[in-house]
């Protein structure tokens, strides 16, 4: 403190007496180094997917697909169960043990990525025996069971919850159906239904008469089984709320003139996206054909027709309650308001008569299986909704 007062004392007297100071040159200034450049943090490539554990196979003959979502889908050839998870570009054999045989033999019901069954019927004791195979794993590995019944449409609502329409003949326009339910997963089957008059207990309430196509289950009570009848204006749709045991017609509003059309509800033209909203195309024949979409917001207990009836018929994607896609053989017709107006997308592949099949996700992503006069079929995608089409298997 006395040193810092002595320096300015002396600095004011200096200045009074008008001695001059003379200032200090500060040292030069030392450089100033760059900072340290940090490299930026490594972003890898998106990895791909992991290899499934199962033997390749490479360009499968498919002869049915189902995707999951954009990477992961199953397919089936004539003689192998695959399994992609690259959206259709490697496929693993996932095939249970001892199945030789499969294209349209078998029956598949694919729930989730890791869940899934195939029907294998015994043709030696036909319509009354077969075997289910069933994965937990993606068919890494399967466990069988048998079966009292060979063939038919089948269709689980979860992992324990089944159903199956079981095939037990056609004749003369008509055809024999049981129908069977599952509580724990395949393992065993309870039959709650048929119509079969040669076998005690048959029942009416689903007529013998008419083609069954299909059996869409809501849940454990609630299904429906459609097809096709052969007299004019009337459309083949029974429904249950019991578990099958007694069946009722469900009575649609038919387009003005369709009185006089065949209608028939193919395979997997009745869907639903959630547990209340459903879609149903039927296809109408007469002096043209046509398409015509209903859908329903509670439950199936009504069903409404939609403005639009679309030319020719083809197979359909239903994706969500507002979404859906139909092909009609030259264009894909897309809603995205619940069937109330369509827009036309013209692919850049004329598929004709080639098409096979097609499958959808989304409403930009999809797949169509083609065939050509030698039997050779071929896997397209398309990311555009259906304008530009891929060959992923050529």
């Amino acid at each position: 403190m006395k040193l810092k007062y002595v320096l300015v004392t002396l600095v004011l007297v200096l200045n009074a007496c008008n001695v001059s100071v003379t200032s200090f040159t500060p040292a030069p200034a030392q450089p100033v180094e760059s900072p340290t450049e940090i490299p930026p943090t490594p972003y890898p490539d998106t990895p791909a997917p992991p290899a499934i554990n199962v033997p390749q196979v490479e360009s499968p003959t498919l002869v049915k697909i189902q995707f999951l979502n954009e990477l992961d889908g199953w397919g089936v050839t004539e003689t192998q169960i695959v399994r992609t998870n690259d959206g259709g570009i490697t496929w693993y054999n996932v095939t249970p043990p001892d199945v030789t045989e499969t294209g349209s033999t078998v029956v598949t019901f694919i729930l989730d990525n890791q869940h899934a069954w195939v029907q294998k019927p015994d043709f030696n004791n036909f319509p009354n025996n077969g075997l289910l195979y069933r994965t937990t794993d993606g068919g890494l590995t399967w466990t069988i069971s048998s079966t009292p019944f060979s063939g038919g449409d089948l269709s689980f609502t979860d992992v324990d919850n089944g159903w199956m329409l079981a095939d037990l003949g056609v004749g003369a326009g008509s055809n024999g159906v049981a129908v069977f339910q599952t509580a724990d997963g395949g393992a065993t089957w309870t039959q709650t239904y048929t119509n079969d008059p040669n076998l005690p207990g048959a029942g009416d309430s689903l007529p013998l008469g008419g083609i069954k196509s299909d059996l869409v289950p809501l849940n454990k009570q609630t299904a429906w089984v459609s097809g096709v009848t052969y007299a004019s204006g009337t459309i083949y749709l029974f429904r249950t709320v019991d578990g099958g045991h007694t069946w009722t017609p469900v009575t649609l509003e038919l387009p003005a003139g369709a009185e006089n059309f065949e209608l028939d509800i193919d395979k997997d033209q009745l869907h639903f996206v959630s547990a209340t909203d459903g879609f149903l195309a039927v296809r109408m024949s007469g002096e043209a054909t046509q398409t015509a979409v209903y859908i329903t917001t509670d439950a199936g207990n009504t069903w409404t027709l939609t403005p639009t009836l679309i030319p020719n018929a083809g197979a359909s994607e239903f994706l969500s309650a507002q979404e859906a896609i139909i092909y009609n053989g030259e264009q894909f017709y897309a809603t995205h308001d619940a069937a109330r107006t369509w827009s036309t997308v013209s692919p850049n592949i004329v598929f004709g008569d080639s098409f096979a099949g097609m499958d959808f996700v989304n409403p930009t992503t999809g797949w169509v299986v083609t065939v050509d006069p030698s039997n050779h079929r071929s896997l397209n995608r398309t990311n555009d909704g259906g304008a530009t089409w891929s060959p992923i298997i050529p």
